[in-house]
C-alpha cells in the first residue's frame, strides 16, 4: 500500500502499525474459522496463517495460544515443548545447577533465565534514587487492573501454558513437569470457579456430558467458552491421577532397586512397562533401562539384554542402554558384538563434541553431563583397544553361555531344557515388536524404522541362545556318556571282587593251609582282572614256578601217578 511522501515519520509508522494490525487480525480470524472445523487439512493451513500473524506481531498472545493449542491437536508434542521451552520447569532447575546447562546446551543463550508464566506486575524498574512518596504508573496497567475487577478476565492472560504444555510434557514422558503445571493450572481453574460461582443458580453445576479420558488430548485444542469450567476441572483432574499412577509405580521401583530388592523393582516396572494403557514413549525407554540393571543385579543376562534392546529401539541415542549392553557382552566373553556396541559409543561422543550439545532437543533429560564426555571418550578408547587385543589373541569362540542362559556348570539335562524353553518364549523374534503396541509416541514417527530397530537385535539375542543351548547340551551328553562309562566300569570292578571259584576240600590236617592259599590265589586273580599292577607280577611268577614243577612231575613218572597233595588243588 503506497503512502504520501507528506506524511511524517510518526504519522507513517501509525499507519504502518495500523495496516498491519488489521493483517494479524485477519490471519487470526481466519485461523479460528479453520481450526473450529477439526479438520486435519484446515488445521495445518491455520498454522501457516499463525506462522504469517507472528511473523508481524511475535507476541501477540492469542496467535500463540491457537498455534499451541493446534500443535497439540496434532500431535505434535515436541513442537509443543520447542515453543513453550522456556516454561518447562525442569529446564529451570538445570540453569540453576553448577554450568549444566551453559555445558550440555552451548547452543542455547547462556545467560537465558526462565519467564514465568504469570507475567508479575509488582516489579519496578525505579531507580533507588527516585523519591519514594512519587510512584510511576502506566496507563495500561491501571485499565488492566480496572477490567480485572469487572469482568475477572485479564488474571486468565497466559494461563493457557499450564494446560497445554503440560499436556504436552505428558505425552514426552516428562512426568513431574506435566505434573508441576497440571497441578498449577488446577489451583487457578478452581481458584477462578469459585469466583465466578458466586452468581451461579443450582442448576449450573452438573457437568455437560460424559468425558472420555481418550479425548483429553485433542479437547484442549480450542479454548472453551468458560476456561474455568468444571468440564476443564475434571479433564485435569483425571489427566494429574494417571500421571500420579505411574510416578508412583516408578517411584516405588526406583526405592526397590537402590535398596537391592531386584524381583520387587522388576515386578514394579514390569507392570509399567506392561500395564492395559499405554505409556509415553519417552518414560517407557526410561523404565525399561532402570529393568535391565535390575536384571543385570540378579545375573539374568538374556532378560538385561532383552531391556537394552528395547531401550534402544525407543531411544536410539541412549548412552546408558548402550554402554549397558556393551558391559553385559564383554561379561559373557561375546566380544564382536560389544566392540560394535563400544564403537556406536564412539561415535556417538564423537558427534556430542562436535555439534557442542548432548543429541535430541534441549528439554530431553538425560543421566550424562557435556564435560564428563572428553573424560569417558578417552576411557572407551582405552577399552576398545583392550578388546581388540583380546579378539587378535583368538577369544572370539570363547562364549560364556552358562552365564547367558543362567546355569550353573555342571547342570542336568532338564535344567537347560526348562531354561531354554522360558527364554525362547519370552524372547522369539516374532514377539519383538509386541511391546511397541503398548507404548504412545510423540509426534510423526516413522514406525517401520522402529521395529527394525527392535527386531533386529532381538534376532541376534535369539541366535545367540540357540548357540547357547546346543554348546550347554553338547557338553552335558559328554558328561553323561561319561558318566554312564565311569558306572559301566565300576560294575565290572565291583563284580570282580565278588566272583567266587569253588574249590574242593579235602579231609587233610593241611586243609586250613591250602584254603588259606586258595583264597590267596582269588585275591590276586581278583586284583589282575581289576588291573591292579601290585599283585599281578607276583601271582606271574607263583603261577610259572607252580606249573614249572608239574611239567616236571609228569616228564618223570607219566600221567598214572597221583600227584602230590600241593598241587592237586593248582591243578584243579
Amino acid at each position: 500500500m503506497a503512502v504520501s511522501p507528506c506524511l511524517g515519520v510518526n504519522d507513517q509508522k501509525k499507519h504502518w502499525w495500523v495496516s498491519n494490525r488489521k493483517l494479524v487480525e485477519k490471519y487470526v480470524k481466519d485461523a479460528r474459522i479453520l481450526i473450529a472445523t477439526r479438520e486435519q487439512d484446515d488445521i495445518v493451513s491455520a498454522l501457516n496463517l499463525l506462522e504469517a500473524a507472528l511473523a508481524v506481531s511475535p507476541r501477540l498472545e492469542t496467535a500463540l495460544e491457537l498455534k499451541a493449542r493446534s500443535l497439540l491437536y496434532l500431535r505434535r508434542f515436541k513442537d509443543v515443548a520447542d515453543m513453550l521451552q522456556e516454561y518447562i520447569p525442569s529446564l529451570k532447575m538445570s540453569a540453576d545447577d553448577s554450568g549444566s546447562v551453559s555445558s550440555d546446551n552451548s547452543s542455547q543463550p547462556l545467560s537465558r533465565e526462565r519467564v514465568k508464566l504469570l507475567p508479575s506486575n509488582n516489579s519496578s524498574s525505579d531507580s533507588p534514587a527516585r523519591d519514594s512518596s512519587f510512584k510511576c504508573f502506566s496507563v495500561s496497567d491501571l485499565k488492566k487492573k480496572v477490567m480485572a475487577g469487572l469482568s475477572k478476565n485479564s488474571d486468565r492472560e497466559g494461563h493457557w501454558r499450564y494446560l497445554v504444555l503440560g499436556q504436552a510434557c505428558c505425552h514426552l514422558g516428562l512426568m513431574e513437569d506435566a505434573m508441576a503445571l497440571l497441578q498449577a493450572r488446577k489451583r487457578l481453574a478452581s481458584a477462578a470457579f469459585r469466583r465466578e460461582s458466586i452468581c451461579w443458580s443450582d442448576d449450573s453445576f452438573s457437568l455437560p456430558t460424559t468425558i472420555n479420558p481418550s479425548e483429553i488430548s485433542s479437547a484442549a485444542m480450542s479454548p472453551p467458552r468458560n476456561p474455568t469450567s468444571l468440564f476443564e476441572l475434571e479433564k485435569i483432574s483425571q489427566l494429574l491421577s494417571y500421571i500420579k499412577f505411574l510416578i508412583r509405580r516408578r517411584t516405588a521401583a526406583i526405592a526397590a532397586l537402590d535398596a537391592g530388592l531386584y524381583s520387587e523393582a522388576i515386578r514394579h516396572f514390569s507392570k509399567i512397562v506392561e500395564g492395559r494403557h499405554p505409556a509415553p514413549q519417552g518414560f517407557l525407554a526410561e523404565c525399561y533401562m532402570h529393568r535391565a540393571s535390575a536384571y543385570k543385579a540378579l545375573g539374568r543376562i538374556a532378560e538385561a539384554i532383552a531391556d537394552c534392546n528395547k531401550t534402544l529401539a525407543l531411544d536410539p541415542s541412549c548412552i546408558q542402554a548402550l554402554d549397558t549392553r556393551a558391559m553385559l557382552l564383554e561379561t559373557i566373553r561375546c566380544l564382536p558384538d560389544c566392540l560394535h556396541d563400544l564403537e556406536h559409543l564412539k561415535l556417538l561422543y564423537n558427534s556430542i563434541l562436535r555439534d557442542r550439545k548432548l543429541p535430541g532437543p534441549v528439554w530431553k533429560p538425560h543421566n550424562v553431563r557435556y564435560r564428563e564426555i572428553p573424560g569417558k571418550l578417552c576411557a572407551l578408547t582405552t577399552r576398545i583397544q583392550r578388546l581388540k587385543q583380546r579378539v587378535a589373541s583368538g577369544e572370539t569362540a570363547n562364549v560364556d553361555y552358562y552365564t547367558l542362559i543362567g546355569l550353573r556348570h555342571g547342570c542336568s539335562r532338564s535344567e537347560l531344557e526348562r531354561a531354554h524353553l522360558l527364554l525362547c518364549l519370552r524372547h522369539k523374534p516374532d514377539k519383538a515388536t509386541n511391546f511397541i503396541d503398548r507404548c504412545e509416541f510423540a509426534g510423526e514417527l516413522d514406525l517401520d524404522s522402529i521395529k527394525d530397530r527392535a527386531r533386529m537385535p532381538a534376532l541376534l539375542l535369539y541366535r545367540l541362545l540357540q548357540k547357547g543351548y546346543s554348546s550347554v547340551m553338547s557338553t552335558i551328553m559328554d558328561e553323561e556318556a561319561a558318566e554312564k562309562k565311569w558306572k559301566k566300569a565300576a560294575g565290572a570292578l565291583q563284580q570282580a571282587k565278588h566272583l567266587t571259584i569253588q574249590v574242593p576240600l579235602t579231609q587233610n590236617p593241611n586243609s586250613k593251609l591250602e584254603q588259606e592259599a586258595n583264597l590267596a590265589s582269588l585275591t590276586i586273580f581278583s586284583d589282575v582282572l581289576a588291573g591292579n599292577s601290585s599283585n599281578s607280577n607276583a601271582f606271574q611268577g607263583v603261577f610259572c614256578r607252580d606249573l614249572a614243577a608239574v611239567g616236571d612231575l609228569l616228564s618223570q613218572v607219566g600221567f598214572n601217578r597221583p600227584l602230590p597233595m600241593k598241587y592237586e588243588a593248582l591243578s584243579c
